[in-house]
C-alpha cells in the first residue's frame, strides 16, 4: 500500500480519536463510576453538545455524592447554563449540611445568580463576621465633637440574602445611629464614660431590618475628642455681629458727615447773601455809610478776638 495513503489514514484515525475523546470524556466517566456516581456516556456527550463543560458538573456531583447530598444532574446543568457557579453552590451546600443549616438547592442557586458568594454567606452564617465602621464624627449637646469607631459583629441571614441590603447599608445605619445617640448625650464626658450606652441605643434601633445580615453586637472600639464646635459657632456669630455693628456705625458716621457738610453749605450760602442785603439796605437808605463802617469794625474786632483766643488755647 502506498505510504502516503497510510499516512493519510493514520492522520484521519488520530483525528477521529481526538474528536471522540473530546466528545466522550472517558477519563471523567471512569472517575465518576469509581466514585459511585452513575452517569452515562450519552449524558456526557449531550453536555458537550449543549455547551456544558462536563467537569464543571461531574466533579461537584462527585463531591456532593460523597457528602451524602442527592443532586439532580439536570438542575446542575440548568444552573451552569444560566451562568451560575455550580462548584461554589455545591461547596456551600456541603458546608451548610455540616453546620446543620437548611439550604435548599433552589435558594442556593438563587443566591449565586443574584451575584452573592453563597459559600462565603454560609461561612459567615457559621462564623460571624466583624465589620469596622469608618471614623464617625458627631457633636454632643455641650458643643464638643466626639469621634467614634464602631465594630459590628454580623451573621449572614441565608433567607434574606436574595434582595437584602449588604454591608454598606449596615455601616451607614450604624453611623447614623451613632451620630443620633452621641448628639442626644448631654455632654461629651458622658459619651467617654459610657460608650456601652451608645452601642446599646444603636443596637436597639433594629438596624438589620431589610439587610442580608443579623447584627449580633455593636461595640464602640475607639472614642476621641474633636473640635469645640459650639465655641467655634459662638465665635463666628460674635464676629458676624461685630461686623454688622461696624457696618451700622460706619453708616451713621457717613450720614453725620453728610449732614454736617450740608449744614456748612447752607451757612456759606447764607453768608453769601449778607453783602447783597447790605448793598440793598444802602441803596434803600435803611442804613447809612457810618453804620456800615461800624459793622465792619465790629466784624474785624470779632475776628481779632477769635484769633487771639485761638493762640491762647494753643499756648
Amino acid at each position: 500500500m502506498d505510504p502516503t495513503l497510510l499516512l493519510i489514514i493514520a492522520g484521519a484515525v488520530a483525528l477521529a480519536l481526538v474528536f471522540l475523546f473530546y466528545f466522550v470524556p472517558v477519563g471523567l466517566w471512569i472517575t465518576a463510576i469509581f466514585s459511585g456516581v452513575r452517569v452515562g456516556l450519552g449524558t456526557l456527550i449531550g453536555m458537550r453538545l449543549r455547551k456544558v463543560v462536563p467537569s464543571e458538573i461531574i466533579r461537584p456531583l462527585i463531591s456532593a455524592t460523597k457528602a451524602g447530598i442527592d443532586l439532580d444532574i439536570g438542575q446542575m446543568e440548568a444552573h451552569f447554563l444560566a451562568g451560575g457557579r455550580v462548584g461554589q453552590v455545591v461547596s456551600a451546600l456541603i458546608s451548610a449540611d455540616r453546620a446543620n443549616i437548611e439550604l435548599p438547592w433552589k435558594r442556593a442557586t438563587a443566591i449565586d445568580l443574584a451575584g452573592r458568594d453563597v459559600l462565603e454567606a454560609v461561612q459567615v452564617s457559621v462564623n460571624p463576621k466583624v465589620i469596622e465602621t469608618p471614623r464617625i464624627a458627631a457633636v454632643a449637646k455641650d458643643g464638643i465633637q466626639v469621634i467614634a469607631v464602631a465594630r459590628v459583629t454580623v451573621r449572614a441571614n441565608i433567607e434574606r440574602l436574595v434582595g437584602g441590603a449588604g454591608e454598606e447599608t449596615i455601616i451607614a445605619r450604624v453611623g447614623e445611629g451613632s451620630v443620633s445617640s452621641i448628639g442626644s448625650a448631654d455632654s461629651h464626658k458622658y459619651v467617654l464614660e459610657n460608650p456601652d450606652d451608645i452601642s446599646r441605643r444603636v443596637l436597639e434601633r433594629g438596624l438589620d431590618a431589610g439587610t442580608a445580615f443579623e447584627i449580633l453586637s455593636i461595640d464602640i472600639a475607639d472614642v476621641d475628642i474633636g473640635r469645640n464646635i459650639g465655641a467655634e459657632l459662638q465665635t463666628d456669630q460674635a464676629e458676624a455681629d461685630k461686623n454688622i455693628a461696624q457696618a451700622k456705625a460706619e453708616e451713621r458716621r457717613a450720614m453725620a458727615v453728610a449732614e454736617e457738610q450740608e449744614m456748612r453749605a447752607k451757612v456759606v450760602a447764607a453768608e453769601a447773601e449778607v453783602p447783597k442785603a447790605l448793598a440793598e439796605a444802602l441803596r434803600s437808605g435803611n442804613i447809612g455809610v457810618m453804620d456800615n463802617y461800624r459793622l465792619d469794625n465790629i466784624q474785624a474786632d470779632t475776628r481779632m478776638r477769635t484769633s487771639l483766643a485761638g493762640e491762647d488755647d494753643d499756648a
